[in-house]
Parts: C-alpha cells; sequence; structure tokens
C-alpha cells in the first residue's frame, strides 16, 4: 500500500454511546459519494487491515434495501457484516443499520459528505446500544482498519482520477 497522505483519520467519543470518525479527502464529494455507494470501488478500499479482500460486496441502494459484505484475510477466515438502509439523502447522508453477527449488537451509523473548496469531510457516527458495546468494538482494532482503510480509499481516489 501507499504511503498515508498527511490527512488522517481522527475518533472521538461525544457521548456515552457514540464514535465519530472524520476525515478530509482531496477530492469532491460526487468521487467520495461513489466511492461508499458502489461495490466496484468498495472492494478496492474498504478492506480494513493490509491482506484483507472483500470477496462479497451486495446492497440494494435504496431506503429499507440490505447490504452483506464478507472480508477474507490472508489465513482464509472470513468476518461478515450486513445491514439495512434507513435514510439516503442523494450525495449527501447515508443511515444504515449494521451489525457484525455473534455477540454484537447492531448499531445505527451516519454518515454524512461535506464539500469545500474541493475538499469532501466524512463524518461517521456510529451510535452504540450502550457504552459497554461501544467499548467492546473499540476492542476489536476497528479504528486502526478503518483509518488502513481511508488511507487506502486516499490512495486510490489518487490512481483512479
Amino acid at each position: 500500500m501507499a504511503a498515508p497522505t498527511t490527512l488522517s483519520t481522527t475518533f472521538t467519543t461525544p457521548s456515552d454511546r457514540e464514535l465519530v470518525a472524520v476525515r478530509v479527502f482531496d477530492a469532491p464529494k460526487s468521487r467520495l459519494w461513489d466511492m461508499h455507494t458502489r461495490c466496484e470501488h468498495m472492494q478496492q478500499w474498504m478492506l480494513g487491515p493490509e491482506g484483507m479482500s472483500m470477496p462479497v460486496c451486495e446492497m440494494d441502494f435504496r431506503p429499507a434495501g440490505k447490504w452483506h459484505y464478507v472480508w477474507q484475510s490472508p489465513d482464509g477466515s472470513m468476518m461478515e457484516m450486513n445491514g439495512v438502509f434507513k435514510e439516503i439523502l442523494p450525495g449527501e447522508k447515508i443511515v444504515q443499520t449494521e451489525n457484525w453477527g455473534g455477540d454484537f449488537p447492531e448499531t445505527l451509523n451516519t454518515t454524512v459528505l461535506n464539500e469545500a473548496n474541493g475538499r469532501t469531510t466524512i463524518t461517521t457516527t456510529v451510535l452504540y446500544p450502550s457504552k459497554k458495546d461501544r467499548a467492546e468494538a473499540l476492542a476489536t482494532g476497528m479504528k486502526e482498519g478503518w483509518s488502513e482503510s481511508y488511507d487506502r480509499l486516499d490512495d486510490y481516489l489518487r490512481r483512479t482520477r
């Protein structure tokens, strides 16, 4: 993977149940929207730690539509997530549920895109059922995987201009 840019993903916990991730990209909002709503792009960057792949990316991108992603690690193990799109404001906002399966609870994720001067800020708020649930999710290394995915997205945006 290419070296990350000077832009980085920041994470905050503004309440006991929320995790907010913010990243600025040197690209217009329309490109970032496509990167988050088309599987052929997501399979190139939404991969988490180095060496992961996404062999399954399925989405019915509409309110009440379902999505399902499967990642594969280099050792062959698989990780799945699924959910339902609750609200879509084209080019602006996506609200969806997310379920990791097993004992992990469902979350409500809201992703908002804002553009200024040709740069796009993506803000994603993940709402957990409890502070304990958020702590357990954070203990999985999700912030690191999320940051690596966004670094990969930054590189993918530069390569596909």
